[in-house]
């Protein structure tokens, strides 16, 4: 933690958090400034941090909470186990938010949050907030695959939250005999996307494809529909027929993993495998459950400015939010972030808010310069974030506009980064 940081926890513990009926009237009378916090360095909780104090005036005091000291990106992750980019380049640092916006920045683990103090728990110290915002990206349900612990997940990688395990699993692609067994077994419900699983089977298909051509991959999917489907089917026989056996409707209360003996029981069967995806079920990531704002694994939000349901002191992004038609999707968690910036900033310093407009755009990289795309937008209303029109692509483009959707989606990479990290 750096020294700027120490001194501004130093001074929050000495603050007395407001009322909420002093919030409620605004803080144009205040003698001290207001106190948000953000849990969460990521899309949603990075963004939304920028945004308060780019356009703050230095009249909001913002500390983000982020266990991990260096981000590293999960959206775009396929790319590296596909071979298209570094691991570096998803990793990013967050010194800017500190020396150019003014962020204390602390790398400490949030245990806790005692909504009637307003007070955070951390591994190590403490935080007082005035408001809180909550974007920590998703946590797994451990049972939702039978077989699979986290106990053994290095055996049989999730690779959904980035870093270290991304890096495992491609190692563990790269390690598989020629004409070895690739299994995946997507998740079912609500998802993060990107790294979306049907683009990670692609592109491990195109890895595989380079250095192992005969290599075979399972997937074992409890759904019979995905989001761009025929897209994706369209792929696997253009560029990668034959290496792909999609099973669909698998029940998953007979489904099963054996990561010790590296075996998946698909129908019935025992089928070895040389390396094997298993991504769980998800929810909100544990701090919005210990917080007490979840409703069946979601934190449910008003779709206006994100606040949460629960507790209106309380802002929801991102993965974790119940908010309506959006995906779980880092495009959506910075766009969410961006109206629950301009909400805060609104009531916190006595401003007129915006409309509030939401967008989404997801890309899929199928095969070198191949990308397709999906996206909307959407408005708030009394029902939740609501879908207004939305487009997809179709599955007879021309090269060059797929080449140009690619080099869009590149582009939008490195935009989220900078909005994220300025």
């Amino acid at each position: 933690m750096s020294p700027s940081s120490r001194q501004f926890i130093g001074a929050t513990l000495a603050t007395v958090a407001m009322s909420k009926s002093g919030l409620a009237q605004g803080t144009t009378n205040r003698t001290s400034k207001p106190h948000a916090v953000v849990i969460g360095g990521g899309a949603g909780g990075a963004s939304v941090a920028r945004h308060l104090a780019k356009d703050a005036g230095g009249h909001i005091d913002i500390t983000l909470v982020e266990a991990n000291e260096t981000y590293q990106s999960c959206f775009f992750s396929n790319h590296y186990l596909g071979g298209f980019r570094t691991f570096d380049t998803l990793q990013h640092s967050y010194k800017t938010l500190e020396s150019q916006y003014g962020i204390a920045v602390v790398h400490d683990r949030a245990v806790a949050v005692d909504r009637a103090a307003r007070k955070i728990e951390l591994e190590k110290s403490f935080l007082r907030y005035d408001l809180l915002v909550l974007a920590p990206g998703i946590d797994f349900i451990e049972s939702s695959v039978n077989g699979w612990s986290f106990a053994q997940q290095d055996r049989m990688p999730h690779a959904y939250r980035g870093g270290e395990q991304v890096r495992l699993l491609r190692s563990q692609i790269e390690a598989m005999p020629q004409g070895g067994v690739f299994a995946m077994v997507p998740p079912q419900g609500l998802y993060r996307c990107p790294p979306g699983p049907y683009e990670r089977v692609t592109i491990v298909a195109h890895l595989l494809k380079q250095i192992n051509p005969t290599a075979k991959i399972i997937i074992a999917d409890p759904k019979a529909l995905f989001s761009k489907m025929s897209l994706f089917r369209g792929a696997w026989r253009t560029y990668y027929k034959g290496m792909i056996d999609m099973n669909s409707d698998v029940d998953m209360a007979t489904f099963e993993v054996d990561p010790a003996g590296m075996r998946i029981k698909l129908d019935g069967t025992w089928i070895k495998v040389d390396a094997a995806n298993i991504i769980p079920n998800q929810k909100a990531g544990k701090i919005a459950d210990v917080a007490g704002i979840t409703v069946d694994g979601w934190a449910p939000v008003h779709a206006q400015d994100m606040r949460s349901k629960l507790d209106e002191n309380i802002y929801v992004l991102g993965d974790a939010a119940a908010q309506g038609d959006m995906p779980k999707s880092s495009y959506a968690a910075n766009s969410q972030a961006q109206v629950c910036a301009d909400a805060i900033l609104a009531r916190l310093l006595d401003r007129t808010p915006r409309t509030p407009k939401f967008k989404n755009t997801c890309w899929s990289l199928l095969a070198p310069q191949d990308s397709v795309k999906i996206g909307a937008t959407y408005t708030a209303t009394s029902d939740g974030i609501t879908r207004e029109a939305g487009f997809v692509s179709k599955r007879r483009e021309d090269a060059a506009l797929r080449q140009q959707t690619h080099a869009e989606s590149l582009q939008w990479y490195d935009d989220i980064i900078a909005d994220m990290f300025g």
